[in-house]
């Protein structure tokens, strides 16, 4: 059993709407608290979208999460998990970026990452655009590479935009790949989809050996097939998961800059992470929430649902 201080406050004790929001209503440690050292697993913010290529937004997606998030109760309807039970958990705050300046917007996430790492907490982020992985990363990737399972309908692995401009939202895992940061070998993407400017990107992907996984093969095979070759490509070494929330279907997530039709459900979201228990996930991020184009509050939700389904799947990780 985690410490009390670590639990979440009960909506049996103040109710879901009142109160200042935190993530999953857990206490809100800033970088000076004095027991911010025990935190297991930190949930953080990366409220920024500088990456975005056309509809941004994702810079509100912490904030929102945060709020939908305070509906989250304490136990996994079906494996019977209790995350905050198991860990301590907190919600870290937000890393603040320079929304005038891509390098140093990346060098300050690296940064509070590598303070986050060296008190031996695992960070859970919630973003922000696809961006936020590779300084992620960087922080994550001290002692070697990492393997990725990788949620999405875009790989992320294009080369370049406008002409050179190498570091966007569509770049992240390509940067991660050259930098050493990622094995490719050991990297599984599931979801992809939707209309290209051509396949350089797939191309060269599965050169250097990247499984990529389109969504039309995952209906195919059926999801337990799929999840059953993520497992195998990564391991028991240690592993990054990232999921963007444009793998879902717009139908059930229409807040995000680059919606594709043909996705998964809701459901189907669900089930892909729940078949990541038991990997050696040391780290994970939800990214691409963007509440301007989310007037229901729907994705948002659906992004609180699954960071939550992360969560119960790193604390189940091995210690």
């Amino acid at each position: 059993m985690s410490d009390p201080f670590f639990q979440p406050v009960s909506g049996f004790d103040l109710p879901r709407f009142a109160g200042v929001p935190s993530f999953m209503r857990l206490p809100y440690l800033p970088p000076d608290h004095p027991r911010v050292a025990e935190v297991e697993i930190g949930l953080i913010g990366v409220p920024w979208d500088s990456g975005t290529t056309n509809r941004p937004g994702a810079r509100h997606g912490p904030r929102a999460l945060r709020d939908a998030s305070t509906m989250i109760r304490a136990v996994h309807p079906v494996s019977g998990v209790a995350p905050f039970s198991v860990c301590n958990c907190a919600d870290l705050g937000d890393v603040g970026p320079n929304p005038a300046d891509i390098q140093d917007s990346m060098a300050r996430i690296t940064a509070f990452y590598q303070a986050v790492m060296a008190r031996g907490t695992r960070p859970l982020t919630v973003g922000g655009d696809h961006l936020t992985s590779l300084p992620v990363l960087r922080a994550l990737a001290q002692d070697g590479s990492l393997g990725m399972v990788h949620f999405d309908a875009h790989t992320d692995l294009f080369h370049s935009y406008f002409g050179g401009t190498m570091y966007t939202h569509g770049t992240p895992f390509r940067r991660a790949i050259e930098e050493g940061l990622l094995d490719p070998t050991r990297i599984i993407q599931i979801g992809i989809r939707g209309t290209m400017y051509d396949d350089e990107d797939i191309t060269w992907g599965r050169a250097q050996g990247v499984t990529i996984i389109t969504v039309d093969e995952m209906f195919a095979r059926g999801i337990d097939d799929v999840m059953a070759q993520a497992r195998s490509v990564v391991g028991d070494k240690p592993t990054y998961c990232s999921f963007d929330i444009d793998f879902v279907d717009p139908a059930y997530a229409p807040g995000t800059g680059t919606p594709e039709v043909g996705g998964p459900t809701s459901y189907q979201a669900q089930q892909v992470v729940r078949a990541l228990a038991g990997l050696n996930i040391i780290a994970a991020d939800m990214v691409e929430v963007s509440p301007p184009f989310d007037p229901s509050g729907g994705t948002a939700w659906l992004g609180a649902s699954i960071l939550f389904e992360l969560l119960c799947v790193m604390a189940q990780a091995p210690k």
